[in-house]
């Protein structure tokens, strides 16, 4: 039982024992004075029957008849006295007159002789208990000659009364059970929706929105079960729609390639996506709570937080950072405005624009290459042909060198173009792919046969794989790769030198591996080599007749034929370049 219903049932049996003990009492004392009344009123009766029976002289002054006219209104209960006025006894129906004293001071008696009925309850000296009194007056002729008076033993009352207060506390005991067991029954039926609904508000309060009061009274408490139901559906609903939108927020935040902060108006850190925690290189454990100058690791971005408190614009800026490593971030600034108007913190988006300002950067380079690459063989083809136009076309062997010098950077202007339209196309992967069994060893030996003029002037020794393999790709992007690679090599490796091809297989790729003893490729240069334009030895490749462009081909090759390239280089030592592709094509291929 709950305190609250013990409470209330304590409450309603305490009122009920109150009532019924204050009624109880009451009525005890009506009926007990009622009873009293009854009786003092009987006694007087019979005192006045008596006065009338003895009033005459003759019964007075006979003490024989006087004894027995008393004896004939004798009863078991009742005592019968007659009394002169003097206070003599003259004849009793207990006890004997003579043994009996005066009875002129007796109150019952000074009452009566006043001509008034005395009533009046004591203890009696000679019968030994209490006694309930009523005398009347004995008229004779209209004076007072005596008294006549009714008594009766209070022994007996006093039973009969408590015999009436035994059986009323009897019934107010049961009444009280009773009262008990109902007030009970009604206290539970109180209680038990109160507690219901309590159970209810606590499982609402500990986020089980789904609970529902079970009532079906129409009363007020009905009325407050629906309103809680209504509340609890209302809550559920309500909570699950903030759920969702709690779920589609931390979804678009958890995805987002840009970092999002939200700092509070006190500067400290409230709320970091996982983006940020790579551009910062700090967890989100590390970040949130802390202030923005302690966590961010960066002045410029701090200051701009700071001034977006500050003034309360938007505003977008472009910073540095160089911790956990250098990036150009592209950041918006903006600040968090709540429902009243208060700025209460502000919220910055952070783009990472490092490869878009590399690839400008490149873009810029590479236009400023391809400028420079075509400046050279026009200016050279432009002298050539002016000093032929200006006479030197006489001289049959200056023409003849010079028009080979045409031809030669012609030749080298076409290839340039060439190779920058072969690897724009391939770079908007408009390359159509055609898939056929190739024998990879004889591929690799009719590459080398292309070069061997080359090969044979500088004196190097070639080593090609001794077994056949077979594989399935395009036959022309992997000659090309294979006549960069090979070529490359060729290139830069010293007179005397060796080249080496081997062939290593998997279970679904085989990995070609073209090693020289050339000049080697820096450390620092190594992870540039795949760019366009780019040149470890500029002066040797120049003289090579290199564009610079074929390297970034061979990458892009490899990656549509989805495979992947891999350089190890050793300055001045060897460099080897491995290529690994795949056996068979996947379904996933498209041309």
């Amino acid at each position: 039982m709950t305190r609250f219903r013990l409470k209330l049932t304590l409450t309603i049996l305490g009122l009920i024992s109150l009532v019924l003990l204050l009624l109880g009492g009451f009525f005890a004392k009506v009926l007990e004075r009622s009873y009293l009344e009854s009786l003092s009123d009987l006694l007087r009766r019979e005192a006045l029957l008596i006065s009338e029976a003895v009033h005459t002289p003759e019964v007075m002054t006979n003490p024989q008849l006087l004894e027995n006219r008393v004896k004939q209104f004798q009863s078991v209960e009742t005592r019968i006295t007659v009394i002169d006025k003097t206070g003599r006894v003259l004849a009793d129906s207990r006890q004997s007159p003579s043994e009996m004293e005066n009875h002129a001071d007796r109150p019952e008696f000074e009452s009566a002789m006043k001509g008034q009925t005395g009533n009046f309850t004591r203890y009696s000296e000679t019968i030994g208990y209490e006694m309930m009194y009523v005398s009347v007056p004995i008229y004779q002729q209209g004076e007072i000659v005596g008294v006549a008076r009714s008594s009766m033993s209070m022994q007996n009352i006093n039973t009969t009364i408590h015999e009436m207060w035994y059986s009323l506390l009897t019934g107010l005991f049961i009444t009280l059970i009773v009262g008990s067991i109902v007030s009970t029954r009604f206290a539970a039926s109180i209680t038990q929706p109160i507690e219901e609904i309590t159970r209810v508000a606590r499982n609402i309060t500990q986020r089980q929105y789904e609970s529902r009061v079970k009532l079906k009274a129409k009363d007020e408490i009905g009325q407050l079960a629906g309103a809680i139901n209504f509340m609890a559906s209302s809550l559920e609903k309500q909570m699950y729609e903030i759920s969702e939108n709690q779920q589609r927020l931390t979804g678009v935040l958890t995805n987002m390639t840009s970092g999002v902060i939200l700092v509070t108006e006190t500067k400290r850190i409230m709320l970091v996506n996982p983006a940020v925690e790579r551009l910062l290189g700090t967890t989100s454990q590390e970040l949130v709570g802390k202030t923005h100058i302690d966590a961010s690791k960066s002045f410029e971005l701090s200051q701009f937080i700071d001034r977006c408190i500050a003034t309360g614009e938007k505003f977008r800026e472009e910073i540095h950072i160089y911790y956990p490593q250098e990036r150009i971030l592209d950041v918006n600034f903006a600040p968090y405005i709540n429902f009243k108007g208060e700025i209460k913190g502000v919220v910055a988006v952070l783009h990472d624009i490092t490869d878009i300002r590399r690839l400008e950067k490149m873009r810029s380079e590479f236009v400023a290459n391809v400028s420079h690459e075509l400046r050279t063989p026009i200016t050279s083809i432009k002298g050539f042909t002016e000093t032929l136009l200006d006479g030197a076309m006489m001289d049959e062997e200056t023409c003849r060198t010079f028009l080979q010098i045409i031809s030669d950077e012609s030749e080298r202007l076409f290839r340039l173009i060439r190779e920058i339209l072969d690897l724009s196309k391939i770079e908007q992967r408009r390359l159509v792919l055609s898939l056929q069994e190739i024998n990879l060893q004889q591929l690799i030996l009719d590459t080398v046969t292309l070069l061997q003029e080359v090969i044979q002037r500088k004196d190097l020794t070639v080593t090609a794989p001794d077994d056949e393999f077979w594989i399935i790709t395009d036959k022309d992007c992997l000659h090309q790769i294979l006549l960069n690679l090979i070529n490359n090599a060729v290139a830069y490796t010293p007179e005397g030198g060796s080249i080496t091809v081997e062939l290593e297989h998997a279970e679904d790729t085989v990995a070609i591996r073209v090693s020289d003893t050339g000049i080697g490729i820096p450390e620092k240069d190594i992870g540039r080599i795949f760019e366009r334009f780019y040149r470890v030895d500029k002066m040797r490749s120049r003289d090579s007749g290199g564009t610079g462009l074929g390297l970034a081909i061979v990458k892009h090759l490899v990656e549509s034929l989805h495979g992947h390239i891999a350089v190890v280089s050793e300055e001045g030592k060897s460099s080897s370049f491995t290529v690994t592709l795949p056996i068979a094509p996947k379904d996933t291929w498209k041309g």
